[in-house]
């Protein structure tokens, strides 16, 4: 029998490459139940397949958060250790900008006693004078799971008063709550209020106020409205026009490479709390959900959408998982229009990634 050695080094660098190709697929998985399949390995290209080698698009995205911009810079936050960043003054070319987080607060492993500072599906708000970004900690397959907060003034890292404050938990649940404490979605209404929409799987999207001044719950025992379910459900927004609030969220799965079955659907009402019914009249709570957004060709499972107003424009930026480049997730940045009687519709161009 022949025999393979490795040496210590190859082990090492093999180790490496291994965990951080699966880092970024923790978070949906460990945001779960336990009677979910796990992802799969990203699907490689077929033996003889002649398509064009793209250019490398970096850096790899998942769960990217609103789009939101500070002096001359539009900025976006996303799945990764610390809470990652990206910073764009064209929202066409991005360069990464530095982590919330160096370290990770202590009080992590009081949520999830594995967790190390990965944080997942992060969302960032302006509010008064501080940026507030609202980010997932969780345990694998559990509802052992918190949403935080942490501040900062600014978000120019070269600014003297930059630099990021931990204000601790904002919602949090356990085995057996009524929702999963994951994947914020900020929004501050016309009339100045604030809140979250939140959930993932169980029971749902929910939605909860938050105080304007703290960002944080108005009060523990507060009222938590459920605004939407089906078996497979996540990444919730909602976005205020002419008098209705839109409710964007996924169906299906994601992080499984090209293989990943994530879509776009959206609802609306009269009412923030609900209840959210589709182009068809069907309440999003009985699993009603008009799609927006499926798989495009080399566009694979767009996920997490968040809606920015730029201007007299809508955007939405939102991760797919790249056909050409073995699944590998990347941003994208679209216009929405909207048709006559007011619903929102994903115009063909992307302006990420920029047409080659």
């Amino acid at each position: 029998m022949n025999r393979i050695r490795f040496s210590a080094a190859t082990l090492v660098v093999t180790l490496v490459l291994v965990f951080a190709n699966v880092a970024i697929e923790q978070k949906t998985a460990q945001a779960q139940p336990e009677t979910q399949p796990q992802p799969q390995a990203e699907a490689q290209p077929a033996p003889g397949d002649d398509r064009p080698e793209r250019p490398r698009r970096e850096p790899r995205v998942h769960d990217p958060s609103t789009i939101v911009s500070d002096k001359d810079e539009y900025w976006i936050f996303f799945t990764g250790r610390g809470v990652n960043s990206l910073r764009s003054k064209d929202l066409v070319h991005w360069q990464p900008g530095p982590p919330v987080f160096a370290d990770p607060p202590d009080w992590i492993t009081d949520v999830a006693a594995r967790q190390r500072g990965h944080f997942w599906a992060p969302d960032v708000i302006r509010l008064g004078d501080r940026f507030l970004v609202y980010y997932s900690v969780s345990a694998f397959g559990k509802q052992t799971s918190a949403i935080a907060l942490a501040s900062s003034p600014t978000l120019d890292p070269d600014d003297p008063d930059y630099g990021w404050t931990d204000q601790g938990i904002v919602i949090r649940s356990e085995e057996g709550s009524e929702y999963n404490a994951i994947d914020p979605g900020i929004i501050r209404t016309g009339d100045g209020k604030l809140w979250m929409a939140f959930g993932s799987f169980w029971n749902g999207i929910h939605l909860v106020e938050l105080d304007g001044e703290t960002g944080k719950r108005i009060a523990p025992d507060s009222p938590i409205h459920q605004l939407a379910q089906k078996e497979q459900i996540e990444a919730a927004v909602i976005c205020e026009r002419d008098g209705y609030y839109y409710l964007f969220l996924n169906w299906g799965w994601c992080c499984r490479g090209v293989r990943s079955t994530y879509n776009v659907r959206v609802g609306r009402s009269r009412e923030i709390t609900g209840p959210y019914l589709d182009k068809g009249g069907v309440d999003m709570k009985e699993g009603g959900g008009t799609l927006v957004l499926d798989t495009e060709e080399e566009f694979i499972g767009p996920g997490h959408p968040a809606i920015f107003r730029d201007g007299e424009r809508y955007l939405m930026s939102y991760h797919y998982y790249d056909r050409d480049r073995n699944g590998r997730s990347a941003l994208a940045i679209r216009e929405l229009n909207w048709t006559d009687d007011g619903w929102p519709r994903v115009a063909s161009e992307r302006i990420t990634p920029a047409a080659e």
